[in-house]
């Protein structure tokens, strides 16, 4: 029923001419799901309350239920046709009168971590692109349909909603930014090991994909109490993204895998300095795909001791810091990070290999992410002492990734075994720390049984590389004069 669901909302969109990609789909299938979820929860809430012998205050002011604006019921429960709006009456009463009233829940709210908040920015962040009333309509009527009561409910709805974002990745475009494989995401999230207590963080979150997988691995844990559960909620996963649909997404995305106010900000985490970094901001475990191949600005990158345009080298800054002394992280990089000769790169090496032990890195094969012709690798890591022996895993799933062949679990099933022990095997080597090039401080993935790793660099790679040389020729010529 609920697949069936998924279609018929997309077979509707597609008619609209303000909905014209898979990013669209999923941004206004987002925040109607959002409302009929809240719906559900505040039917739960008001239930428990009862129980109780409380009285139940709804969030939402009458006018702005579900059941009041949306889906107003007749005696049998069946839609009230004369009561429902439709055309321009609904379109107007969304934008003039809805949204607005929603997002001024920000303002409202006690605080940054409420359900009240999170209502306020999201409605903030994106607006009713479904132009035609009537279209409106008919959406509305196949979201009610959608039941959140049961946890199976809910399971399914989320994997649903799992497969919208996959498909927003494959659109091509900007949606390869949203979706990293899942699983990748659970290797390295088995990998790192959270446990309860522990704060989990993603500073470039997308689709959440990252802190929804690593729920769902504490989750599954036995023998969780109440007071476990509770920290799970609220005290365990944080992230933060600058991108308004993506942000969105990330926030359905959690709230249907079961965390009811997810402690996701808005913000570009890059503008915050890292200078002001104190102990409070630090966290237990990192999980991270930031993007790469972005533009920073001189200002940003002002914020960061090595300073580089190359987002993502930004961002790996950022995690270092933000890791507590003892902490883990996995991160995913492009794998051109390993070899790269300009400045700034050959000091973040020498900063992760002095600061971190750079245990792990998994070299991953083209065309994991789809979409993203860029070759990847993920660095495991632990803070507060140097590398030692870095060991090297190069998968290898014996056949062309793609869409028709993408990677799936038991292509990852050697690693995690190898990873335990850090054994060495025709996939798999080590390299003492001692012998890495204090000049270059390379760290390509050379595999001694297989020869040297060819690493087909792109022309933007290149370009980006000599860009960065000339800029850093640029200032020492501007050094000189100033001498002169």
């Amino acid at each position: 029923m609920f697949e069936q669901a998924f279609r018929n909302i997309d077979n509707v969109l597609w008619k609209e001419a303000g909905c014209t990609t898979e990013l669209d789909y999923t941004e206004q299938t987002s925040w109607l799901l959002f409302l009929k979820y809240l719906d559900s929860l505040e039917q739960d809430k008001a239930v428990e309350a009862q129980l109780e012998g409380k009285t139940y205050t709804p969030i939402l002011g009458e006018a702005y239920r579900w059941d009041v604006w949306a889906a107003p019921k007749d005696v049998n429960g069946s839609l009230d046709h004369n009561a429902a709006m439709t055309g321009d009456d609904l379109r107007d009463f969304v934008d003039r009168k809805l949204f607005p009233y929603l997002h001024g829940f920000k303002q409202r709210a006690a605080g940054p971590n409420t359900i009240e908040y999170k209502i306020g920015e999201i409605f903030g962040e994106i607006k009713n692109k479904i132009h035609s009333g009537y279209n409106l309509r008919e959406i509305i009527d196949h979201i009610d349909e959608l039941r959140f009561g049961s946890q199976t409910e809910k399971h399914e709805l989320s994997h649903l909603y799992e497969a919208k974002i996959k498909n927003m990745g494959n659109a091509g475009r900007n949606g390869g930014e949203y979706y990293t494989p899942r699983p990748l995401i659970r290797a390295m999230v088995r990998v790192v090991a959270p446990q309860i207590g522990e704060r989990i963080y993603d500073g470039a979150v997308g689709s959440a994909g990252f802190l929804c997988e690593a729920f769902d691995y504490l989750k599954s844990q036995t023998n969780l109490t109440t007071t476990d559960i509770k920290t799970l909620q609220e005290r365990t996963f944080y992230g933060k993204e600058k991108k308004s649909l993506a942000y969105v997404i990330a926030i359905m995305n959690m709230i249907l895998h079961g965390i009811e106010a997810p402690n996701i900000v808005h913000t570009n985490t890059l503008a915050e300095n890292l200078a002001d970094v104190q102990e409070k901001d630090r966290f237990d475990v990192i999980l991270a795909n930031p993007p790469f191949g972005g533009k920073e600005r001189k200002e940003v990158q002002q914020n960061f001791p090595i300073r580089t345009g190359e987002t993502a080298f930004l961002f790996l800054q950022h995690f270092i810091k933000l890791l507590k002394a003892g902490g883990r992280a996995a991160v995913v990089i492009k794998n051109t990070f390993l070899s790269n000769t300009d400045n700034a790169s050959v000091s973040l090496r020498k900063l992760l290999l002095e600061s971190c032990n750079l245990h792990t890195v998994l070299d991953m094969p083209g065309g994991t992410f789809q979409g993203a012709g860029v070759k990847t690798v993920v660095l495991f890591f632990e803070k507060g002492a140097p590398t030692r022996k870095v060991w090297y895993y190069q998968l290898d799933p014996g056949r062309n990734m793609g869409k028709t062949n993408p990677l799936n679990d038991a292509d990852l099933a050697e690693f995690l075994e190898l990873q335990k022990t850090l054994a060495d095997t025709e996939k798999s080597w080590s390299v003492d720390a001692a012998t890495i090039d204090s000049a270059t401080y390379d760290l390509s993935a050379k595999n001694p049984d297989g020869g040297e790793e060819v690493i087909h660099r792109s022309p933007q790679d290149i370009m980006d590389e000599i860009a960065a040389l000339d800029a850093e020729s640029a200032d020492v010529l501007a050094n000189i004069r100033a001498l002169i």
